[in-house]
């Protein structure tokens, strides 16, 4: 029996990364699955992957920042799968640069992918859940929620947006048996990430800053996302959940050295 058997979910950025494994985890576990992604065709490469392997999905393609496409693809679900149980807002992108170096479209684009995105989703998903007497949404966001990274203004900003929105989303709706969590990965192996680490030397730094001492692959965030998605995490609401491969936990410092002074014989 799978933790989602007779559920259907929507997963925004399924083309590839950690949205594909995350559709292809919630199929395993018995979900009927919306691939979505502006990219049209690679979400139906997910779709049919999942469906080559004994599991059931549609594609959507769609602009998660447009409020007509992700309108739309609630009522497809609805239509098609019958009912909406389910929804990880993963879609997101970034875009490098300080206050002064970001352009104004840049700054745009980003917020409407990885904020509007997630309100629009709730926006439209919500009554669709309601109807089904309840449901869970979980959003991506990131470590860089938490913290300041340089040159990435933009990208920090709009996921400390994405904690905050899931917080009050899960106040306004836990009475409505409704379940609002974000995920906060560390760094992820995706398509952009190993182009983004293409430098030996980059990786390196990034493998080294997580005290596990590798970075993190999709299918890891894919895990984390199908456990507050189900029944399993029925008491969680209002969350972010941290998968990092302890890159927060650890001190830049690393191991202190011993402050007591030698015993003397």
């Amino acid at each position: 029996m799978g933790q989602l058997d007779n559920k259907v979910a929507i997963v925004t950025g399924a083309a590839s990364g950690i949205g594909a494994a995350s559709a292809m985890r919630f199929a395993a576990e018995g979900a009927a699955v919306v691939a979505v992604d502006i990219r049209g065709a690679k979400a139906q490469e997910t779709a049919r992957a999942i469906n080559d392997n004994g599991g059931h999905a549609i594609a959507v393609e769609a602009n998660v920042a447009d409020a007509g496409d992700v309108e739309r693809m609630v009522a497809e679900t609805v239509q098609q799968l019958g009912g909406l149980d389910v929804l990880f807002s993963n879609a997101g992108t970034l875009r490098p640069g300080s206050v002064v170096e970001l352009s104004v479209d840049d700054w745009d684009l980003v917020m409407g992918v990885n904020v509007r995105s997630v309100f629009l989703g709730g926006k439209y998903a919500v009554p669709a859940m309601l109807e089904r007497g309840g449901g869970s949404i979980v959003n991506t966001a990131s470590i860089s929620g938490l913290h300041g990274d340089g040159g990435a203004v933009v990208y920090a900003a709009s996921k400390a947006a994405v904690i905050n929105l899931t917080r009050a989303m899960a106040t306004d709706h836990s009475a409505d048996g409704i379940r609002v969590n974000a995920i906060c990965p560390g760094t992820i192996e995706t398509p952009p990430v190993k182009r983004m680490m293409s430098d030996p030397a980059v990786l390196k730094v990034n493998i080294d800053a997580h005290s596990m001492g590798r970075i993190g692959q999709p299918e890891e965030i894919a895990n984390a996302a199908l456990w507050l998605a189900s029944d399993q995490s029925s008491f969680v609401t209002g969350e972010h959940l941290v998968v990092d491969g302890g890159l927060r936990s650890r001190s830049p410092l690393g191991r202190l050295a011993d402050p007591r002074p030698a015993h003397k014989r």
